[in-house]
Parts: structure tokens; sequence; C-alpha cells
């Protein structure tokens, strides 16, 4: 086995040699219209530090709709999105030490970047210095034989093994997927204010990623108060741990809670009145945007900001070191995602409900059906 660096365990321990791009299939875009539809596709051949996953799972972010719709870019098509992966891992590299055969193993929203800068030593692996963080999809990679990355709306992928979450078997494969951006996303500016019991925290949009940060800044024992424009999600959002749920189908209904929150995200991935929201938030206090809008824009009123005194953050997932921490911090304290599986053919349906706040709340793609 050590005499050639091609060769790799098998599922039954024996050796075989892999010299090949690997073929796959999964669900991809032609063009801006975001309609996605099969397609045989190569993966690049496991490398000495690659591993090679059976995707199981894979999470639909409205970030893969954004994307693949073009609302953030040109995009080279075709193109496969989903970068909420959760799998069996089938083969790995020769200087792979992570992972075994057998193992569960997740990609998130990147699959690498320089490694060698401070922002990537220090695990931040998503604002790397020398601008070579490489998301899932959409980037240019060249080992990849289509020239871009490929994501997760498929059946395996290859991986570098620093870039592959290990997933204890004590969680379910379909509740980790969700976790590997929507869960970050949300835990790691929790995490970086120090939220502890009894801090009052709002959360603004429950979708796939709000439902989670209520969950989690519940974990950390916050009182939540959740703003939604969805009346019909109100019991839903008591069940995640919501203290209050505010419908806001008027921006009046935030008046009475001005000033009254220790602590604020928002998950809301349009541009909307967010001095109104930030408002909310006691001055000096925090409030910070997760949600991704078209082109990444969203109308700040320096008005609203000189008079609140608010500090306004925005936050890009989280490092490798804190996506691992997050996989492990649900999986013991039983912290899952409220999701509804679908076949690979019902993907555009999906799409559709997510666009229209349909979607409750996540959904997950079984990739044995694709």
């Amino acid at each position: 086995m050590l005499a050639s660096p091609l060769q790799l365990f098998s599922q039954t321990d024996k050796t075989k040699t892999m010299e090949k791009n690997i073929a796959s299939k999964g669900y991809a875009a032609r063009d801006n219209s975001g309609h996605l539809s099969p397609w045989t596709f190569e993966r690049r051949a496991v490398g000495d530090n690659d591993i090679l996953i059976e995707i199981k799972f894979c999470g639909i972010c409205h970030s893969d709709i954004h994307q693949l719709r073009g609302d953030w870019g040109e995009q080279q098509y075709p193109q496969v999105p989903g970068h909420e992966i959760a799998g069996v891992v089938t083969a790995v590299g020769k200087n792979v030490t992570k992972f075994k055969v057998g193992d569960h193993a997740g990609v998130g929203c990147m699959v690498d970047s320089c490694g060698t800068c401070e922002s990537c030593k220090h695990g931040e692996e998503q604002h790397c210095d020398n601008g070579a963080t490489l998301f899932t999809y959409g980037y240019p990679e060249k080992s990849s034989p289509t020239s871009i990355t490929q994501g997760g709306y498929a059946n395996n992928i290859v991986v570098k093994e620093h870039f592959a979450i290990e997933i204890p078997k004590s969680i379910r494969l379909q509740d980790a997927a969700p976790l590997l951006c929507a869960g970050i996303t949300t835990y790691s500016p929790l995490v970086k204010a120090s939220i502890k019991k009894g801090d009052k925290v709002g959360v603004a949009g429950i979708g796939g990623l709000g439902h989670m940060a209520i969950k989690l800044a519940k974990a950390k024992g916050a009182e939540v108060y959740a703003f939604t424009t969805s009346a019909n999600k109100v019991k839903d959002i008591l069940a995640f741990g919501a203290k209050e749920t505010i419908v806001v189908d008027t921006i009046d209904k935030l008046k009475p809670y001005y000033k009254t929150l220790d602590y604020m995200i928002s998950t809301i991935p349009v541009n909307y009145n967010i001095g109104a929201y930030a408002s909310l938030v006691k001055p000096y206090g925090t409030y910070t945007q997760v949600g991704m809008p078209a082109k990444g824009e969203i109308t700040v009123n320096t008005f609203a900001f000189n008079n609140n005194r608010v500090n306004f953050r925005t936050s890009l997932i989280g490092g490798i070191p804190q996506t691992q921490e997050i996989i492990d911090y649900c999986a013991e304290n039983k912290i899952y995602p409220k999701i509804e599986i679908i076949k690979g053919e019902e993907i555009n349906e999906a799409w559709t409900k997510v666009l229209n706040k349909e979607a409750r709340y996540r959904y997950v793609i079984d990739a044995a059906t694709i």
C-alpha cells in the first residue's frame, strides 16, 4: 500500500488503486434560471490527503438558490449546489489520519484554503488572508474535472481531510447535515457574542437558520424573542424554545420591543428595514446580520443607527474547528434541526417553497434518490 500514493483502503479492508477520476451524479443548474436537472460528471481522483464520501443526505440552503440564480454574481454552469453534506467515508488517501472507511463525515461551506496565513492557522479558513478560501460549489478549482467545485446535491464528494467534519454516530446523518451551514452560521456569532443565561436575544427571520438560532440561544440559557412575518409559524417557534413570538405584519409591531434586547441576530435573506429591527437592541449592544440578500446588499439608514447607537456586524459561517465544535455540541446536547426529507425529483419544488417561506424548516435531500 505504501508503495503507491494512489492506493486506498476499500470497505473490505483490502487495497485498491483509484488512479482515475470518480464518477458522480447529481442535480445541476445549466443557467441562471435556477432549474435543476440530473447530471453525470466526474470528481477528481482521491489524493493522498483526500477522503471519498458517499453522500447520504444534503440540506437545501437559501444560499444555494441565490448563487445558482446569479444573485451574487455571474456563475459557471453546469453547477451542482449543496453545502450541508453528510455521509459515509468509503476511501481514504495514504496520508489521512482523521478518518477511516466507515466513519461518518460531513462537508460544509468550504473545501480548501491556503492553510498558511494567520486566519487559516487560527481556524478561520473562511477568512483566508490570501483570498484562497475555496467554497464548496461554483469556485474555480484546478483539480476539478469540471474546472469548478461541485456541491452536495450528488451521490459522492472528494474532499481534503482537513475540510471534512467528523460526525458522531450518536447523531443521525440527516440531522447533522443542516448543522454544517444553518447551524454554524448562527452558532458562530452567538458564541462570539458570549450569550449567557438570562440574556434577552432576538432572532429575526425564522426559517432554516432562524429556527437553529432559537434552539442554540435557548441552549445557552437565553430568553429568546422571535420575529417572523409568518403567522402560521408561531406554534412551531414556541416549541423551538422562544419565550415570545412577534408576528411582524407591520413595522409598528416592533415598537414595544425597542431597546429591550441584549443581542439580536437576523437571518432575513432580503433587503428590509434593518434600522427598525436593530433598534430593538439596547444602546451599544450588537446586531448581527447573517442572512445574505441578492448581491449581498442591505440598505442601512445611518440616521437610524445614529439614534439607536447599536453596533452592526455581519458574520460568515465559521472555521473548521468551530464547525466541528457545533457538531459535537449538538450531538451531545441532542439539538437537532426540524427537517423534511425529500427525493431528488422534488428539489425544484422545494426551492419554490423555500422562496415562498413554506419550508418547515430545512429540506434535506435523500442522496439515495439522486
